[in-house]
């Protein structure tokens, strides 16, 4: 139920953000104490730790392949600090009530997604509060941003360093994370060597342009590796107020960039209730002006999402599809 409801409070959410009241401008010298990720607490998931990525869902008969997996995925997860009474520009990664809120929504609800195919690192790290993103304050907001991707970007250096030994990888992302995934994309693989290692990088909730990469091109085919898959969840029929242009779009049921139109009896299966599988043909999947459009799926008490915008599930109306 956390997916449903996360759905229908996301107006809210968003709403309540934009309108709060002015916090204090950022202080770099009143910042939570920076992570050491050579202590694993320091990790929401990781392959030598019991956690959430390592669930399948209810009624499934799917496996946690973790321990057998040649390969890696680093996970950045969404934003969770979403309280707008917390005057913070950025998370302190140790505040238990929303690391357990991360672990229960996105770790589980995501990044589980990937668990049949790879060993799942998901660094904890100071995200920036939500008002981030809508804030008049954008030196903060910047900022904000720079902190964390600091974290993501010394996480990420230190699994290489430490527990890749050379194997392949999956970027993995959404939301804030993949603000910081597309830049970790571009400065570690993007014409490096270390892009031979790259399986492909799942960039999803954020737009990221069609020529932010030299090297990197979005995925067009399902066998294709080394490339992004990103898209952006609305209601069939919805038109952005501002469309951008030439962002990279990848519809989840066919792994193709073209817009035709790929109907519900493609969809092998959605994640909602109670981390429980949907039946088979849930949701269709079409790409329009560099968004995807989904209908409006029906479950209990779909009569409430009146949001178009279906961006807290961009990877559950699709969890069987990208698995």
């Amino acid at each position: 139920m956390k997916i449903i409801l996360q759905l229908v409070l996301f107006s809210f959410i968003f709403f309540a953000c934009k309108t709060a009241k002015p916090v204090p401008a950022f202080n770099a010298n009143k910042i939570p104490v920076q992570p050491n990720y050579a202590d694993l607490k320091n990790w929401a998931a990781h392959p030598d730790v019991h956690d959430f990525a390592d669930s399948v869902p209810v009624g499934s008969n799917l496996k946690d392949e973790q321990a057998s997996s040649q390969i890696d995925v680093f996970f950045v997860y969404p934003t969770s600090l979403l309280d707008k009474k917390n005057t913070e520009w950025n998370a302190d990664i140790t505040d238990g009530p929303l690391n357990k809120y991360t672990d229960m929504s996105s770790i589980l609800y995501q990044a589980s997604i990937f668990n049949g195919v790879g060993k799942i690192y998901a660094p904890r790290y100071r995200q920036a509060h939500l008002r981030s993103f809508f804030t008049t304050d954008t030196t903060s907001a910047r900022q904000a941003f720079e902190l964390a991707y600091s974290d993501v970007k010394a996480a990420f250096e230190y699994y290489l360093k430490n527990w890749n030994k050379g194997r392949p990888i999956i970027i993995a992302s959404h939301s804030q994370g993949t603000t910081h995934t597309k830049r970790l994309l571009k400065e570690f693989f993007d014409g490096k060597l270390l892009q031979n290692k790259l399986v492909a990088a799942y960039l999803i909730g954020i737009p990221v342009p069609k020529n932010l990469y030299t090297h990197i091109s979005v995925c067009n085919t399902p066998e294709q590796t080394g490339c992004v898959c990103s898209w952006r969840t609305f209601r069939k029929g919805y038109e952005t107020p501002t469309q951008l242009k030439n962002i990279m779009v990848v519809n989840p049921l066919s792994m193709r960039t073209d817009t035709n139109y790929v109907g519900k009896e493609k969809s092998q299966g959605a994640v909602l209730f109670k981390f429980k599988m949907t039946k088979p043909q849930f949701v269709d999947a079409q790409i329009h002006n560099d968004i995807l459009w989904a209908s409006k799926p029906k479950f209990f008490g779909s009569f409430l999402l009146k949001n178009p915008n279906f961006h807290i599930a961009d990877f559950n109306l699709f969890y069987l599809d990208i698995r």
